[in-house]
């Protein structure tokens, strides 16, 4: 098995190319076969060296490994320019000065659903010639046989006047020369393949397996973009999630195997993966859903990794007493500033907070609290916890009346890892400081 992915270096690598890269690596690695990356970069206007090492760096992030390239498209232009002058010495191709007028005509004249059929001149644009019998048939592991009758297919352009290939031609040839036995991609490419299919016919070359995924669409059902959140490999990275839980809910989105896990580590996905169990209908990408699977991968994550991670989030260092804490409410990586960063740089401002929490009320078990703590020696969660647990009864209080002042004091938020656990993390001097501040008038 040789199988390819081929993404255009036109920006930032979006989400569902990166579920077309894993499908494809998945194939390779279960079958033991080779998965080729090719740049295609023929467009360019758009193509830039800092697209494809967007791309390089986002498969990097995802552990997706190729064992050919990247090779560039451009690169393979003497090849191409050889191979279509084969097609025009062997009278598959011809040169056409026709404009999309010269298109429409023709179309006006034969009927608006006859392919358009040129006439070979001396210059011009260089197109294919296109059987007037028949059709060609994409057969397809997920989507079925698709027929597409060459009555009504133009005869493609393949090449511009000046010599330069097109996008059809140019793949056609990159996977017959790469030996590519199986061809993975979305859906939207179908309109494409009878183009790619005329073009293997006229060298003389077998077709390969197709597998046209379904696109990717957002929680309300359209396309998915920017709009329902991360679009790109890059923005998932940067917002906390873990590679591993991104590459077990991209194989998810269309695919699942007989016993309908949700967990899959990586290596089984490997050993499960078919294109047959592929739905042919299109899959929803949730951003809520991926922040539930990586908070069940995050926390399963030994305490020594996961710090080494954060810290290398976070750029801080010292982080492994705050993880220990906090780890059972993390979704994210992302997720750990905002919940305990406090520890590290004070308490924040939240005057909604200290106006619910700091009242009158929340004064008055605060200074119950911080004579409680003050004589505790050690200052452990085997003292801490019994003491402000006896606080919450002499008050005859809800422990969130007693507790919640106090997270609000270490914090400024109402929000932070457990009350004892903090307090035990910042130790005795520096909680009973932040205490002493937040009685302050």
């Amino acid at each position: 098995m040789r199988v390819r992915f081929a993404p255009s270096p036109t920006g930032a690598l979006h989400i569902g190319s990166a579920r077309t890269a894993l499908y494809n690596w998945l194939l390779a690695r279960g079958a033991g076969g080779t998965l080729v990356l090719r740049i295609e970069d023929t467009d360019r206007a758009r193509s830039t060296a800092e697209n494809v090492d967007h791309i390089l760096e986002a498969l990097d992030w995802l552990e997706i490994d190729y064992d050919e390239g990247p090779i560039s498209q451009v690169a393979r232009t003497e090849r191409h320019q050889e191979i279509l002058h084969r097609l025009l010495d062997e009278g598959h191709a011809y040169r056409s000065t026709a404009t999309a007028e010269d298109v429409k005509a023709y179309k006006a004249q034969h009927g608006a659903d006859r392919g358009f059929r040129g006439e070979a001149q001396d210059s011009g644009a260089v197109r294919l010639h296109v059987p007037d019998d028949g059709a060609t048939v994409v057969h397809d592991v997920i989507r079925g046989d698709t027929t597409f009758a060459h009555v009504h297919l133009d005869d493609p352009v393949i090449a511009r006047a000046d010599g330069s290939v097109l996008y059809n031609f140019a793949v056609a040839v990159d996977d017959l020369d790469a030996g590519i036995t199986h061809v993975v991609r979305g859906e939207d490419h179908l309109s494409n393949t009878p183009k790619q299919l005329l073009v293997l016919e006229a060298l003389g070359a077998d077709q390969p397996i197709y597998a046209h995924l379904p696109l990717l669409h957002g929680p309300d059902g359209k396309k998915l973009s920017k709009r329902h959140g991360a679009a790109s490999v890059q923005e998932l990275r940067d917002a906390g999630f873990l590679p591993e839980a991104v590459r077990n809910y991209l194989a998810l989105l269309g695919w699942g195997d007989a016993d309908d896990e949700t967990i899959i580590p990586t290596q089984q996905l490997v050993e499960r993966f078919s294109l047959e169990r592929v739905s042919r209908n299109p899959a929803q990408f949730d951003e809520r859903k991926l922040r539930w699977l990586n908070g069940r991968y995050l926390r399963a994550l030994p305490a020594e990794e996961l710090t080494e991670r954060l810290e290398q989030f976070t750029g801080r260092s010292g982080l492994a007493d705050a993880v220990a804490i906090s780890q059972e409410k993390l979704q994210t990586l992302a997720d750990f500033d905002p919940l305990a960063g406090f520890i590290f740089d004070g308490p924040a401002d939240d005057p909604k907070a200290r106006e619910k929490w700091l009242d009158e009320d929340g004064r008055a078990a605060l200074a119950d609290v911080q004579a409680a703590l003050e004589p505790l020696d050690p200052f452990t969660l085997e003292s801490v916890q019994p003491a402000l647990e006896g606080v919450v009864a002499a008050r005859g209080a809800k422990p969130k009346q007693v507790f919640q002042p106090i997270r609000v004091a270490l914090a400024g938020t109402a929000i932070s890892p457990g009350i004892f656990e903090t307090l035990t993390v910042l130790g005795r001097d520096e909680s009973l400081a932040r205490i002493e501040n937040a009685l302050r008038p």
